[in-house]
């Protein structure tokens, strides 16, 4: 890779502006990879999207998109050695562009943050207390916020001048009652441990919620929503009148819907008879239930695309694993039916939920007469952004809703920090 690098403090140029900034760097940083796009909020157009991935190794490869100019994806290989490099490259890629950090039109950095806690419930102007706060929640996000962290310390370093601002992949589920985020243990053995109901995918959640209100022709207010988030990590929530009252995730990202790797919900003891009889320690009862289990675990396979091309060719073990994932989901449709009282619409996003006219259509069979149906028609056209599946006059609306983190982040961010400039 080209060792020109950017140096590590960048500021703005002193050339006048007439306009106020309105650009927002999204960064999220995975435990080996960066993914950023950079947008300008003042048409939520979307400038240049990239990513840094296999940071560590020598075959690292940083991809990067320049959306404006009709540019062409570049991709380089070769060592990136940590999170600090990774940023660099970013820089690099986008001074390339004429998007470099050091533009004045630059006006914050919105980066995602997997674990706020109870504590944060809206996106916030990151300090020291913030920092520490992130921090001391390792322990029940041990595989994401010290990445988080380290993203946010190195685009500090940067840019130190400007705003970076945390957006909580659980704040917008810190607005469900105690009594769906309790479990049901020892009050104050929970309460010492943190040790509740937090959700996770909000930022996904929030954004969908309110796609689904705008094509039904109504406010967020006004509407119940099931939203169901399916790619390789899956989870449901119930949202009423654009608030979260129930998710499917809990104290961490393993709880609740069949995933691609994890197990989703299961009866608590199976881990202590793992461990006892099966002579498991809790590391490796870890690893098999979040890396090993879920549909990876009952065929081999995580991707829906492969389960269902084996279905196709009679494999019994394939279909068994895609039965028991319509199951689970099933059965939280018919949940967050009985929570919200009244759904006006069930939004299908992420990678299986936008592309499975397979998985949408089961997941409704047999509930008609809730009100659920998808059109056959309807549902297998591919693509085309936000659409209605179900058929004309029907009850309830199924959607397909195309998710987008990145402007839910940006637009968090721009509204925390734009109303300043």
């Amino acid at each position: 890779m080209s060792s020109a690098r950017p140096s590590p403090a960048t500021t703005p140029s002193d050339e006048p502006r007439s306009t106020p900034p309105a650009r927002v760097l999204v960064l999220n940083s995975g435990s080996s990879s960066v993914k950023y796009q950079l947008l300008d909020m003042s048409d939520s157009s979307r400038l240049a999207s990239g990513l840094v991935e296999r940071i560590g190794e020598r075959t690292s490869l940083v991809r990067h998109t320049p959306l404006v100019s009709g540019g062409e994806t570049r991709e380089r290989t070769g060592p990136v050695a940590d999170h600090d490099a990774a940023l660099k490259a970013m820089a690099e890629e986008l001074a390339a562009d004429g998007l470099g950090l050091d533009s004045p039109e630059l006006l914050a950095i919105g980066h995602r943050v997997v674990h706020g806690g109870k504590y944060f419930t809206e996106p916030t102007v990151i300090d020291e207390r913030v920092l520490s706060e992130i921090e001391r929640l390792i322990p029940v996000a041990p595989l994401h916020n010290p990445a988080n962290l380290t993203g946010i310390r190195t685009a500090t370093a940067l840019r130190p001048d400007l705003p970076q601002v945390a957006v909580f992949d659980t704040a917008f589920h810190t607005t469900m009652p105690e009594s769906a985020a309790r479990y049901a243990i020892d009050v104050e053995t929970a309460d010492a441990h943190r040790v509740r109901r937090y959700g996770f995918h909000g930022t996904s959640h929030a954004y969908v919620s309110r796609a689904t209100a705008r094509l039904l022709g109504k406010a967020p207010e006004e509407v119940n929503v099931i939203v169901l988030h399916l790619g390789n990590g899956a989870s449901a929530s119930a949202v009423r009148a654009g608030r979260c009252v129930d998710t499917s995730m809990g104290l961490t990202p393993l709880e609740g819907l069949v995933m691609g790797t994890r197990s989703g919900d299961m009866d608590p003891a199976v881990i202590f008879h793992l461990m006892r009889v099966g002579g498991m320690s809790a590391d490796e009862v870890d690893a098999l239930l979040n890396k090993r289990s879920g549909l990876v675990g009952l065929c081999g396979d995580n991707d829906m695309r492969e389960i269902r091309r084996r279905i196709s060719e009679g494999d019994e073990r394939a279909k068994l694993a895609f039965d028991i994932y319509i199951h689970r989901l099933r059965k939280y449709i018919g949940a967050y039916y009985a929570v919200l009282g009244r759904v006006d619409a069930v939004a299908f996003t992420a990678g299986v939920g936008e592309n499975s006219a397979e998985v949408r259509e089961a997941a409704v069979a047999g509930l008609e007469g809730l009100g659920l149906a998808v059109d056959g028609e309807r549902n297998a056209v591919r693509g085309g952004g936000a659409r209605l599946v179900s058929p004309e006059g029907a009850r309830i609306a199924v959607a397909v809703v195309p998710t987008d983190e990145e402007m839910e982040i940006a637009q968090q961010t721009y509204a925390l920090v734009g109303k300043d400039n």
